[in-house]
């Protein structure tokens, strides 16, 4: 099991949870991931650093930038300025049809002091991750 925090985010990996791996959490919130739930929130987070590195340097220092990173059921935003960014996501998986469990929906965000730090332990945590 793997175990990291630090001000205003969490995130674990425990394989033996299946099919929720992995948590994350942020300022009063936590909710437990799939493992391919979590490549997906990894990879839109490198996708969203990675445009914010390319726009950066061309902000104004009074200016900020929002992007956005969809892919199935997670949406993601990237808000912040040339200085620093916060995360928002959700998860809306699509409501399974018929009696039965309904899948669950997630809304969670980190601050612009703890969303690097929660996507580095994300990296980090996830390589070489195979639940399987």
């Amino acid at each position: 099991m793997l175990v990291q925090q630090g001000e205003g985010w969490r995130f674990l990996v425990d394989p033996r949870r299946h099919p929720y791996v992995v948590l994350v959490g942020g300022c009063g919130w936590a909710t437990e991931l799939t493992a391919a739930e979590a490549q997906e929130l990894l990879q839109g987070v490198a996708k969203l650093q990675s445009q914010h590195r390319d726009l950066a340097d061309q902000l104004m220092a009074e200016e900020s930038i929002t992007l956005e990173w969809e892919l199935g059921e997670l949406w993601l935003e990237l808000e912040g300025d040339r200085n620093g960014w916060g995360l928002r996501f959700l998860l809306s998986p699509e409501a399974m049809p018929g009696p039965g469990p309904k899948r669950r929906a997630v809304e969670g965000s980190w601050s612009q002091g703890a969303a690097p730090a929660f996507a580095q332990a994300l990296a980090a945590g996830l390589a070489g991750f195979n639940p399987a």
